[in-house]
């Protein structure tokens, strides 16, 4: 393995998670927490003891997503991927849609996995670790267990093996990706009401989806989207309502029975 290549990467992962894990931290648990209170999915806030594991768990997830790197671009496997280094192979707007095709593949890829992971028998050993975050926080985005992190870190490989992609579109999509991961374990709910209502925006995952996911462990497993949730019926049944109280009147999500 090329030891330089693998901290280069785990440096890349962890820049990345604390600048943008860390941005919305401060934003909204430190410096304006009573300005966005009306906008907060769960009134309490977790304790410190959650973030510090939080933390810890995703800075070794890290590991596991350096080590994939190092994997995909290891001369073993490189070449049975589709992955080009020049654009004009493809074209700047193949690039562009390169991006949005990946994210597509880790939303259904995202899906199943986790529902898999669901499963009385692998749940324990896969998936525990991030639920112990039932109020996430920013920091919980990467909080997995060893076993849950290669599942999480390999959709890049099945990404790279199923569509051409330009390394610019892969570190566009992973960036996307945190961002977005970020967002749904923000314990805010910051989407309008006019997008969340629109006819695009009812089909995107909220922080409020994932969230509620979070605190009763059942429905709402999609990433990006909420195609797979509908279709397969696996919605929580308030949803819609919490989702409305939040993005409409303001009030905070009221407790609900599993």
């Amino acid at each position: 393995m090329d030891s330089k290549q693998f901290w280069w990467f785990y440096l890349l992962l962890t820049i990345r998670y604390v600048v943008i894990a860390g941005l919305a931290f401060v934003v909204f648990y430190k410096l304006f927490p009573a300005r966005f209170a009306k906008l907060k999915i769960q009134a309490l806030f977790p304790k410190r003891k959650d973030y510090v594991r939080e933390v810890g768990y995703s800075f070794f997830t890290f590991f596991v997503f350096a080590f994939i790197g190092v994997v995909l671009s290891s001369d073993a496997i490189r070449p049975y991927t589709r992955i080009y280094t020049e654009v004009a192979d493809h074209g700047w707007p193949y690039l562009g849609l390169s991006v949005v095709l990946a994210l597509l593949v880790h939303d259904a890829y995202f899906y199943w996995t986790h529902r898999l992971m669901h499963h009385p028998r692998l749940f324990r050993l896969f998936h525990l670790t991030h639920h112990q975050s039932t109020n996430p926080s920013p920091w919980a985005a990467f909080s997995f267990s060893p076993l849950e992190a290669v599942v999480e870190g390999s959709v890049i490989i099945v990404i790279a093996l199923l569509i051409p992609i330009h390394p610019l579109a892969i570190l566009l999509f992973l960036l996307f990706m945190t961002v977005y991961n970020v967002y749904g374990h923000l314990g805010y709910e910051v989407y309008p009401a006019w997008l969340v209502n629109s006819r695009l925006g009812k089909w995107l995952n909220t922080s409020t989806n994932h969230n509620m996911h979070h605190k009763y462990f059942r429905g709402n497993y999609g990433l990006y989207f909420r195609f797979w949730d509908e279709l397969l019926r696996t919605t929580h049944p308030h949803y819609k309502e919490t989702l409305r109280k939040l993005t409409g009147t303001g009030q905070a999500e009221q407790p609900l029975r599993k």
